[in-house]
């Protein structure tokens, strides 16, 4: 059978590889440390999981949903108002099967075939994959050290920013840590403007930022509400990955397109996950408070760790990951995480996974408590790499 070639579009899952190798090594009594998926090892709170199972005892709940409930848009706009600061309403929000999955159908919403669209290197893979779906043509533009990995608009030749559709930010930012510096939302929402750009940010790690910073939205910049939209996602926040509680937040026509494109698809979100969405959104937030706090000592004791074995860490202001430059003057990030995982028993991410700009890093997932990060640091001491 001859297979659709927008199979071909998109390489193998590193994932599966790095698993496949895990389990080979633990059959032959290896230890493993595996940091390189981001699944919060955190509790997801009481009053959500009551929320859902209480939803799931009402057989009513059991039937197609076919919309999102008014009162789950209304929770999520009185979240955006408490939480941001930024007033919207029920027609700018709707609920997407976590950031992934609606992220890999926008695409497909809005653009057409060789349409230009704008996405960061390094940046998580489904910015790519949703923006090819659609028959985009992606134009990466790079995070590097010099401008602390974030966007510099000042770099996009204009013949570019003249031909591009839409442009993806991602802050803070996965898989590098960094975290919008003061004025960057408006400097970028008026690049949006100039060019007629759709803006569309990521905003799943908004919770999880250290040292005191402030994880905002972008729909509280100037102008943002003109050109842009935002991703919102529980997930990490109250630990409820497995559910896909994230929404669509923003510009009303292109709610309504993603809309209009996932009415063809499914017949909306579980009414028990709805329920528990709206119990998440209304309830007390003291454990995401605390939870960023356990995420900053993770991140302090791995960094502090690899530092004192001679890494390179030139990030880690946000999300659950740590951006580590690899040691040794090596550059091949695939083949280093076989060695590490080979030799230290530690597995990550490698940077190509994320892009071009990729190359030469890996990427830590801050899944693991204090005390087993200690034992990472010491088996990778040990293995002498």
């Amino acid at each position: 059978m001859q297979f659709s070639k927008r199979l071909d579009l998109f390489g193998s899952e590193i994932f599966s590889a790095l698993n496949t190798r895990r389990m080979e090594l633990e059959a032959r009594g290896k230890k493993i440390y595996n940091m390189s998926v981001g699944t919060p090892d955190f509790h997801t709170p009481d009053h959500i999981k009551q929320a859902l199972i209480e939803a799931a005892a009402d057989d009513e709940n059991w039937k197609y949903s076919l919309r999102d409930l008014p009162e789950l848009l209304e929770a999520v706009c009185e979240y955006y108002n408490k939480r941001f600061g930024v007033t919207i309403t029920p027609d700018m929000v709707m609920s997407v099967y976590g950031s992934q999955e609606g992220m890999g159908h926008l695409g497909m919403a809005l653009c057409d075939e060789g349409d230009v669209v704008l996405l960061p290197d390094p940046c998580y893979p489904v910015f790519a994959a949703g923006s090819l779906l659609g028959g985009a043509r992606p134009y990466y533009y790079p995070l590097t050290a010099e401008h602390d990995f974030l966007p510099y608009v000042a770099d996009i030749p204009e013949e570019i920013a003249r031909k591009a559709k839409y442009m993806v930010i991602s802050l803070p930012s996965n898989p590098v840590g960094s975290i919008a510096s003061p004025g960057l939302y408006e400097e970028i929402a008026a690049f949006g403007k100039k060019y007629d750009i759709l803006i569309i940010h990521d905003n799943a790690y908004s919770d999880i930022i250290f040292d005191g910073a402030f994880g905002g939205s972008f729909l509280a910049a100037p102008g943002a509400m003109e050109i842009g939209v935002e991703f919102f996602s529980l997930s990490k926040s109250f630990n409820v990955t497995g559910a896909r509680m994230s929404f669509l937040v923003g510009r009303p026509d292109v709610i309504a397109a993603l809309r209009k494109l996932r009415s063809q698809i499914d017949f909306g979100m579980f009414l028990p996950i709805q329920k528990a969405a709206i119990a998440a959104l209304k309830g007390p937030v003291e454990s995401v408070k605390e939870q960023c706090q356990d995420y900053q000592e993770r991140r302090d004791v791995l960094c502090e760790g690899l530092r004192s074995i001679g890494w390179d860490l030139p990030n880690g202001r946000g999300t659950m990951f740590v951006w580590a430059k690899i040691p040794g003057g090596r550059t091949d990030s695939m083949a280093f995480c076989m060695e590490l995982m080979e030799k230290a028993g530690v597995i990550v991410t490698p940077g190509i996974s994320f892009g071009p700009h990729g190359q030469g890093y890996v990427r830590f997932a801050l899944v693991l408590p204090v005390e087993k990060i200690k034992e990472v640091i010491q088996a990778i001491k040990k293995s002498g790499i």
